[in-house]
């Protein structure tokens, strides 16, 4: 311990060791020994400035000397030279720069232990809601998740080991290797980069008990972990109250073996994030917007199935009682039971009749009930006069396939339900998947007494396997379909479709040259034929031809 009384002024008390001392210095007058100590408080107490002593009293050599604060954890490392009549603190830049000459290799290891801090760091606090693709591409990647915190906790271990070990080489390393005043510098540079690394470790907010807690209780479910991250990339709250895991209550798994809810939305909501916070806007417990436009372009552009929403949906303003079922079969609704801000025509007899600019094309008649839609799979319409061919299957004729085993089915068409209102003629009860391409398609199957399935041709059918005894389909997956599409979706239909359930493709339209592209897709399932015909489509010069079948699936017992 130093005992001089303006050692102890300077101090106020506190203890302070000399932890090393170069021996050389013993030679040296007490003079310049005293010197040497006041430097050293002056690096404590930047306001003290020693008196300098006469150049005699020195050596040339530059004089060193470490100093700690005995109630510190750290430690301060300074160098002093009394040959200098001022004293700096040397900065951050001096202390790089002269790393970067003297020792690049141990440069180049604290930069990369820099970044290692900086990735562990952005892990728990990164703006996932601004990096669009980042964000993406780590949602459809789930294994990057698994186990990060685990991996930057064995990373940055790994990284104070090898840092202790080098601090305690470079301790130990001979003087004559290195100089006494580089090798100070370096060691008080490791030591911040490690004292860096101990905080980043700190900041770490599982222990690793509490992490294979974690870890078990996600492998109950995959998306456990990343429904929170999913729900930092949206703005508005609805939607990441909506996409966040729901626990179950009682905190163990429900009837349905799961240990609580993942509410879903489709991947394409995350590229069309503007347009679905739009939707997601609202007012709890009020009336909902009259968005539902808004809703099917999510839908159709891939955001299905959309989020729910805790809003009451608009209804039309004066709502009628629906016709009696036997009379709302043929008849048209009564317009106040729809909402028609989003269409262009505003009642069902603008609908209904023959002038154009009615805002859709796809069956464009559909709203004709008594004479376009009366006579339809029940009489053939379209014959082609020189063939007397016709692209028109009646439904006596096709249930006469399976006598008796027709029961329930699906028609995937853009339609107002004659086909179901026709079968409910036979006892047959058929579900009318569809969407409001211009006009309220799904509204008037309702009022007709029908079920409409409000589907898109994205959405995987929302039925069993093996459950259904037909399904039908007309004009609506045409020439415009592509063709791995098209085997989605026929492999889909097979699936929902029972051993020896009918498949109904009622007149698909296409370009000659691409016939052949698409048969292929119909044989590739090895259904057994019962009706296969390929007939012009005469109102399109010659260029375009109807194909339709009645197609069987077989058992494939194995």
């Amino acid at each position: 311990m130093l005992q001089s009384p303006f050692l102890q002024q300077q101090l106020n008390c506190k203890t302070w060791s000399i932890l090393k001392i170069n021996p050389s210095y013993s030679s040296l007058p007490a003079k310049a020994f005293s010197f040497q100590c006041q430097v050293l408080l002056f690096a404590i107490f930047p306001g003290t400035i020693p008196p300098i002593p006469s150049s005699s009293d020195f050596s040339p050599r530059v004089m060193t000397a470490a100093a700690v604060l005995s109630s510190q954890k750290n430690p301060r490392i300074f160098k002093f030279n009394p040959g200098r009549t001022t004293m700096r603190k040397p900065n951050v830049f001096t202390k790089l720069g002269t790393c970067r000459v003297a020792h690049r290799p141990i440069f180049v290891l604290a930069t990369f232990i820099i970044l290692i801090s900086v990735a562990s760091l952005s892990k728990f606090y990164s703006l996932r809601s601004l990096l669009v693709t980042n964000t993406f591409i780590n949602h459809l990647n789930p294994e990057s998740h698994d186990g990060s915190g685990s991996e930057v906790r064995i990373t940055i271990q790994t990284v104070i080991q090898k840092i202790q070990q080098e601090l305690i080489m470079m301790r130990d390393m001979p003087t004559e290797s290195s100089s006494p005043a580089s090798l100070l510098r370096h060691t008080a540079f490791l030591a911040d980069i490690l004292r860096l690394i101990e905080s980043v470790q700190a900041s770490l907010p599982l222990n690793e008990k509490t992490y294979k807690q974690k870890s078990e209780n996600s492998s109950a479910h995959p998306l456990k972990q990343q429904s929170n991250e999913f729900s930092d990339y949206f703005f508005i709250e609805e939607i990441r109250k909506y996409v966040k895991m729901k626990p179950n209550r009682l905190g163990k798994q429900n009837f349905m073996g799961a240990n609580g809810t993942f509410t879903s939305i489709g991947h394409a909501c995350f590229a069309m994030k503007k347009e679905l916070e739009e939707y997601m806007n609202y007012d709890i417990e009020e009336i909902c917007n009259d968005d539902w436009k808004l809703a099917q372009k999510l839908m159709v552009h891939g955001c299905d199935p959309l989020p729910r929403r805790r809003c009451f949906s608009r209804a039309p303003q004066l709502y009628y009682k629906p016709f009696p079922i036997n009379e709302s079969m043929w008849k048209l609704p009564d317009n106040r039971n729809i909402r028609w801000s989003q269409y262009r025509c505003k009642n069902f007899n603008c609908l209904a009749n023959n002038s154009t600019g009615k805002g859709f094309f796809k069956c464009a008649d559909c709203f004709n009930l008594s004479y376009h839609e009366m006579p339809r799979w029940i009489q053939q319409v379209n014959i082609v006069l020189n063939s007397n061919l016709t692209a028109d299957f009646l439904i006596p004729e096709v249930l006469g396939i399976k006598p008796g085993e027709i029961r329930i089915g699906l028609d995937f068409s853009v339609g107002t339900g004659t086909f179901a209102a026709r079968m409910r003629e036979f006892n047959v009860t058929v579900v009318s998947a569809t969407i409001n391409l211009g006009a309220p398609f799904n509204e008037m199957i309702a009022l007709r007494g029908l079920v409409p399935l409000y589907l898109t041709i994205n959405q995987r059918l929302p039925f069993f396997d093996n459950t259904l005894d037909l399904i039908h389909t007309t004009r609506f997956l045409d020439g415009w379909i592509d063709y791995v599409l098209l085997d989605f979706i026929l492999y889909d239909w097979d699936r929902v479709l029972r051993p020896g359930g009918l498949l109904w493709v009622d007149s698909f339209f296409c370009l000659k040259e691409d016939l052949d592209d698409y048969l292929k897709a119909f044989k590739m399932l090895r259904y057994k034929k019962h009706k296969w015909v390929v007939v012009p489509k005469l109102d399109k010069d010659d260029r375009e031809v109807f194909f339709s079948a009645v197609l069987e699936k077989p058992p494939r017992p194995f």
